[in-house]
């Protein structure tokens, strides 16, 4: 028996999914994929299936600080991975939660809307994310539609995002899944200027969990102790086998295929 934690913890702060393809389950299955080990706190029910979201509630923000007491009493906190949060005080009490682990990278899947289209928040969430969360992050994982909502911008490109955003953020990687062009263009922008843009072919069909997938996985390469880009680069490649090998098991979108771990190149 191994009495040692050969495994880096991440706090996951997210709603659950009963249809198994996003939110916890997903961060879950994400971080045991990158050798990570997931300590899930759950911020949010919701009623959806693959097709969409048709509701969901918001836990009691006192559960919600509970659970995460617990595991940052007893685990070693290597990184932090938020995602659906759906109310103001949910976001002031996840705040209250990242400000007792300083130091410790913080990865925010801004979680606005599910895949369907259906409403995961109010829209005064997107601005309290934006000012009371995004400053502590490490990077966060946008696409476009949810960039827009952050940056108050809707038809804003992702560059005309970024700009505003950075002024709250460190890092922000606005993802491309949802344009309709051959390749699919992840844009890595920094607050010093730098910027990378990663690109990948794009597969045919429509995702359930994507956007927890990449957050989850990014947020495992960061415990891991890997570099930024690096970091960026090897959940990106992660997130778009899970994809290619995605089953449908619903009547709906495609869930990915995070486990088992043996993916080929």
């Amino acid at each position: 028996m191994n009495t040692t934690n050969s495994r880096p913890i991440v706090l996951c702060l997210s709603g659950h999914d009963p249809s198994g393809g996003a939110g916890l389950q997903a961060d879950i299955e994400a971080l045991l994929a990158q050798g990570c080990h997931a300590a899930p706190a759950v911020t949010a029910l919701t009623v959806q299936d693959t097709r969409d979201v048709s509701d969901f509630r918001v836990l009691d923000p006192a559960w919600v600080l509970a659970q995460a007491e617990a595991v940052i009493a007893d685990l070693p906190v290597a990184a932090i991975k938020l995602g659906m949060l759906g109310s103001l005080e949910m976001v002031d009490t996840v705040t209250g939660i990242v400000r007792r682990l300083p130091g410790v990278p913080l990865v925010c899947d801004p979680v606005l809307r599910a895949g369907g289209g259906g409403a995961l928040g109010r829209d005064e969430v997107a601005q309290a994310i934006r000012e009371r969360l995004l400053p502590l992050c490490r990077i966060a994982t946008p696409n476009l539609p949810e960039a827009r909502l952050l940056a108050e911008l809707p038809e804003g490109s992702a560059d005309a995002c970024a700009e505003r955003l950075l002024e709250h953020c460190e890092h922000l990687l606005i993802t491309g899944g949802h344009g309709d062009e051959s390749a699919v263009h992840n844009r890595l922008y920094a607050r010093d200027g730098d910027r990378q843009t990663f690109t990948c072919v794009r597969l045919p069909g429509s995702y359930h969990g994507s956007g927890c997938t990449l957050a989850s996985a990014l947020a495992g390469r960061l415990a891991l102790g890997e570099q930024l880009a690096s970091a960026v680069r090897s959940a990106l490649d992660y997130t778009w086998r899970t994809l290619r090998d995605a089953e449908a098991p619903g009547h709906g979108q495609y869930l990915p295929r995070r486990l088992p771990l043996d993916f080929a190149n």
